[in-house]
């Protein structure tokens, strides 16, 4: 019953609850003190009369009642003139006809009773539990029953330490006992704990507690609302750990090192122990078969952890895995299973087999297929040991999502491995030997293809025999990577290789080979027009002059390392990259001692990321002065060298190619100043002919008298003074005439009725080879004659 009418002033409300006795005709009989304060009307006011007086506005249905209501709401007035909503229920005393009233105001009952509802809905929830704990912390009252806690009933009186273990209970304890003593709350405090009875499974409890205060404001006791978060954990670490995977599993395209990083990223948050098997073709960078587990594919331990771990003795890295029939790995559907150690046994079948591959204290596995683009690579194997918890099933699910993630990271490390591999091998196919030895030096390279993730770079190196016993040595970077790299540099190397036969001096060599690469350059695509270029330096050595004559295109410089064992690295004036045209280059040149080592690299040995390119030099420098002995040899010089400068795994590539000096003896040598008179021709051909006696090379007399004869007679008619005559022999004979000319000689077929013009055409007939160098106002024809070693 409501009537209508101005808000109720409730300042004259009481917080109590008012009680009074009527009769059966609704007369009061009795009123108490609680009743006078939620009315201002007294006993002596309200007894004897009806209580329908007390009712503001009464409405029809009120006057027509014979009956007391059980309950309802109603306006009452108040003495001061105001009136007051309150709700009230009446009760038969037994034994009599009155009955017992008892009223409060309507906004305290609704306050009740929302209060109350909220306090059901809290308490019939799944993972909540309300419990009102006294100021000493034990249970008064709890919601907390079988199933929402540890799966006990927990009864009055109870302490934390006697559900939870003791650590979990002393760190609660502590909060609510501040809670109890300062009255300012806790909201949703995170904590893991375990219960005493099954302490191995840990729990996220949610913890806010709020002091109770009596009516005189002192504490009561604490009300704490304890929700369990632990599926919510546990989905949070399951995508934390998915994330973590897609984060730190794949940043090294290499397949060992992510199947390790795979491992690793799933221990201790999913498993104990973990293993990666990979078929063998994986290693390799190789496409596996289609089926896995018919027997004939031998899969490889690729990773395990923790390392620390006690591993049976089947599981050890890079060894191969036991063939089991009804292996989980069979299943080509790339999703994860899980079976006991039951399960496993009974898969296995040999006892021994069991006690090789399954860890001691093991008592459930996951096993996942790593399935990537169609193609089964492997297997991982997750164990839990100990007291862990068994596997789920959304644990099965967030396995087969992360063999997924690490199956994709692990296949593209493979490819770049396949890539790589194949880039490398097409470079090394490229590359000339390693070792040469020559007159001039004997040479020893060194290549380091890129590692960790980075692509071929197209460095080179070659040493070249030229014509009179000289070498030229070449040390080339090319700009970009990949087979595009490659393939430039093995054009690059080409040119050089067919310019040489033209005994360019360096600076030349390198203006002709930059030209090279602008054609190079244009050919390219026009977005590839800034990756097309290299770097190059071009040295030749004649050990009978023993000098070295140096020009580099934006190369790092030579380092020298004498006999005495002193280095340095030696100062030249490098020229731009091979890329930009239109500019000159300049030559170095040096003396070089017999035994001498000369050392050129590029930048890969160098460089590096914690220092720039002059202390990489200093650092080469120091390394060559450190391991080059006239007694080692070169390629252990080269591998000690590179082994102390590179890196783990380099990001550009390296080469590094040594070449210790040798020198013609001066007695194998002699040379004759040309005079210019008509008698030049015979003379020189008597100046060899004692010559070639001195030497023991009497069988040569003729042809060489011959040629001779028509070099200087091709330098008088057609060269300027001064002209020179020299013989070198070693293996071969060499004969060289220079004049201050610059002329090209050509050699043609002369008609029958011609009467000269023979000349080079002789001296190509009478030598294995001939050619021709120009020089800085001059040129050099020469001829070479093989000689016959004695039997």
């Amino acid at each position: 019953m409501r009537g209508s009418g101005a808000r109720p002033d409730r300042s004259h409300a009481c917080d109590g609850v008012a009680a009074a006795v009527v009769d059966h005709r609704g007369t009061v009989l009795r009123w108490t003190g609680a009743a006078k304060d939620l009315t201002g009307f007294t006993a002596e006011d309200v007894c004897g009369r009806p209580v329908q007086e007390l009712v503001a506005d009464p409405t029809d249905e009120l006057h027509r009642s014979t009956e007391m209501p059980e309950s309802g709401q109603v306006r009452l007035r108040h003495r001061s003139g105001d009136s007051i909503d309150v709700a009230f229920r009446t009760s038969a005393v037994e034994g009599c006809a009155e009955f017992l009233v008892l009223a409060a105001p309507a906004h305290h009952v609704s306050d009740h009773e929302q209060g109350a509802a909220l306090l059901r809905a809290l308490s019939s929830q799944d993972g909540i539990a309300i419990a009102l704990h006294d100021t000493d912390l034990a249970t008064v009252q709890t919601n907390a029953v079988l199933g929402t806690l540890d799966g006990r009933q927990v009864r009055p009186g109870t302490r934390l330490c006697d559900v939870l273990c003791a650590e979990d209970a002393e760190s609660l304890e502590a909060v609510l006992r501040q809670v109890l003593e300062t009255g300012v709350p806790v909201i949703r405090r995170n904590q893991e704990v375990s219960w005493r009875h099954d302490p191995a499974r840990q729990h996220a409890l949610s913890l806010s507690a709020f002091r109770l205060e009596n009516a005189r404001g002192r504490p009561t006791g604490v009300v704490a609302l304890y929700i369990d978060n632990t599926d919510h954990m546990r989905a949070r670490r399951h995508l934390d750990l998915a994330g973590k995977v897609a984060e730190q599993v794949g940043g090294y395209l290499d397949v060992v090192r992510t199947a390790q990083d795979l491992a690793d990223v799933l221990v201790p948050a999913f498993g104990d122990l973990v293993a990666v098997d990979l078929s063998q073709c994986v290693f390799d960078g190789d496409e596996p078969p289609k089926q896995l587990g018919d027997g004939g594919v031998c899969l490889c331990n690729a990773a395990h952890a923790p390392a620390t771990a006690v591993w049976p003795t089947g599981i050890r890295h890079g060894d191969p895995v036991p063939y089991v029939v009804d292996h989980p790995i069979n299943l080509q559907t790339g999703e994860a299973v899980t079976h006991d150690r039951a399960d496993v046994v009974a898969l296995i079948g040999n006892p021994q087999l069991v006690e090789y591959l399954v860890p001691e204290d093991a008592h459930s596995v996951m096993v996942a297929p790593l399935y990537a683009r169609g193609l089964t690579l492997g297997a991982i194997s997750v164990w839990r040991t100990g007291r862990s918890d068994p596997f789920t099933e959304d644990e099965a699910d967030l396995m087969t999502q992360i063999a997924w993630t690490g199956a994709l990271a692990i296949d593209n490390a493979r490819r770049y491995t396949r890539e790589h591999r194949a880039a490398v091998a097409l470079q090394q196919r490229l590359l000339p030997p390693s070792t040469t030895d020559t007159p001039a030096a004997e040479t020893a390279a060194l290549y380091l293809p890129a590692g960790g993730g980075a692509e071929i770079r197209g460095d080179w190196y070659d040493a070249i025999a030229l014509p009179s016993l000289r070498l030229a040595l070449v040390s080339g970077d090319v700009i970009g990577h990949g087979m595009s790299a490659t393939a430039t540099m093995g054009r690059l190397r080409t040119a050089i290789q067919t310019l040489a036969d033209l005994e360019l001096e360096p600076d030349e060599m390198l203006t002709r080979i930059a030209d090279q690469v602008q054609r190079l350059m244009a050919e390219a695509p026009p977005d590839h027009h800034d990756v097309v270029g290299a770097t190059c330096l071009y040295a030749v050595y004649d050990p009978v002059t023993r000098r070295c004559t140096i020009a580099s295109a934006g190369h790092p410089p030579p380092v020298l390392v004498r006999p005495d064992g002193t280095a340095e690295a030696v100062g030249i004036c490098p020229g731009p990259p091979l890329s930009i045209g239109d500019m000159p280059y300049e030559t170095t040149t040096i003396d070089i001692e017999p035994g001498s080592v000369l050392a050129l690299c590029t930048d890969g040995v160098v460089e590096r990321r914690d220092h720039d390119i002059d202390q990489g030099l200093r650092r080469l420098t120091d390394a060559l002065a450190a391991s080059c002995r006239p007694d080692r040899a070169l390629d252990e010089t080269g591998r000690a060298v590179l082994a102390d400068l590179a890196e783990q795994a380099p990001r550009d590539d390296a080469t590094l190619l040594l070449a210790r000096t040798r020198a013609v003896p001066a007695e194998d040598t002699a040379r004759w100043e040309i005079p210019a008179d008509s008698a030049a021709v015979s003379e020189a051909r008597e100046w060899t002919t004692r010559q070639l006696t001195k030497w023991g090379l009497d069988d040569l007399h003729f042809t060489t008298e011959l040629i001779v004869s028509e070099l200087v007679t091709n330098a008088m008619r057609y060269g300027r003074a001064p002209a020179e005559l020299r013989l070198i022999r070693h293996d071969v004979l060499v004969c060289e005439v220079t004049d201050s000319s610059s002329s090209q000689p050509r050699l043609r077929r002369a008609r029958t009725t011609d009467e000269g013009g023979r000349g080079l055409f002789l001296v190509a007939q009478l030598g294995a080879r001939w050619g021709c160098r120009h020089g800085q106002n001059r040129k050099t024809i020469w001829s070479e004659q093989l000689i016959e070693c004695p039997p």
